[in-house]
């Protein structure tokens, strides 16, 4: 089972970024726009796990204990830079809190041998990809210009910074993602609420 996790997005906000997406997308139709359904802020990216490892990773999970707090979306920006350009991504501030919560998780699941992430953690989330081109943020030898976002850029340099809202997050989720015709379709299986530490 290929399996992540992840915190949801209000519907207020997962509203907005539509309205936006309506918007800017026919300045880049040759990208691959992630549907309004399947956004998520990824914490971890686990992969392939045998379905009996599932239980220990749900398990590991219920134990992270971390405050409530507020991530806001504003603002949008290309990885790995806007000349070689693969994936448009909207910004988040709260990062601390967010940054926090995925280091718990990274280090609690390598207890059972799933490996910590090699870079630093980014927060953001996903609006576009280029077609052909990987979702990793990190640059890459194969990197090169490319024009599939050009319009897109002219067009987010001429109006201001987009504002998406505020929430606050009081859950995360383990996702499965199952490859399809129709690109990566997400499915909760288990859900953790975020709780401080009991003194």
């Amino acid at each position: 089972m290929r399996i992540f996790v992840a915190l949801d997005l209000d519907e207020a906000i997962r509203e907005r970024i539509q309205k936006v997406v309506e918007q800017i997308r026919t300045t880049a139709p040759d990208a691959r726009w992630i549907s309004s359904e399947s956004l998520h802020v990824t914490l971890k990216f686990i992969g392939e796990q045998p379905d009996a490892v599932i239980p220990r990773i749900e398990n590991l999970l219920r134990s992270i204990q971390a405050k409530p707090f507020q991530v806001t979306f504003t603002g949008t920006g290309f990885f790995p830079t806007p000349r070689a350009a693969r994936v448009l991504w909207i910004g988040i501030e709260g990062a601390d809190a967010l940054t926090g919560l995925a280091k718990n998780i990274d280090e609690s699941l390598a207890k059972i041998g799933i490996p910590k992430e090699d870079r630093a953690f980014s927060p953001h989330l996903t609006l576009a990809r280029t077609r052909g081109g990987s979702g990793a943020p990190g640059r890459r030898k194969d990197d090169k210009f490319n024009r599939q976002f050009a319009r897109l850029q002219e067009f987010l340099a001429t109006h201001p910074a987009a504002e998406f809202g505020t929430m606050t997050a009081r859950e995360f989720f383990l996702y499965r993602s199952q490859l399809s015709s129709k690109g990566s379709q997400y499915t909760k299986i288990a859900r953790f609420d975020l709780q401080p530490a009991i003194t």
